[in-house]
């Protein structure tokens, strides 16, 4: 079993931050990547970041304002989110794709925080 835990979220102005957590515990033998999801008011999840062991992903609307950073010992990541606007509201997901034997791999999701960027 591989849970994901995220922290971080809540409401914000305009033009200010906020920071994300998600920390991967159980049984995992191997983290292959890392990352961010969001969902706003509809059934489509975009891609906010993701870190893999070498390299790290953004979505388009967020580059330049978001920051990922993995702690690869604690099997940590941090999402800071910075110059945020209305558009960034939405559902945050935690993913992981993690290995937990040498030859077996699933992806797996946090429970979700919100995010709302509102005046």
């Amino acid at each position: 079993q591989v849970q994901l835990v995220e922290s971080g979220g809540g409401l914000v102005q305009p033009g200010g931050s906020l920071t994300l957590s998600c920390a991967a515990s159980g049984s995992i033998f191997h983290i292959v990547a890392m990352g961010w999801y969001r969902q706003a008011p509809g059934p489509q999840r975009e891609l906010v970041a993701a870190v893999t062991d070498g390299s790290t992903d953004y979505g388009d609307s967020v580059k330049g304002r978001f920051t990922i950073s993995r702690d690869t010992a604690k099997n940590t990541i941090t999402l800071q989110m910075n110059s945020l606007k209305a558009e960034d509201t939405g559902v945050y997901y935690c993913h992981g794709r993690i290995y937990t034997s040498f030859n077996q791999y699933n992806d797996h999701w946090g429970q979700g925080t919100q995010v709302t960027v509102s005046a």
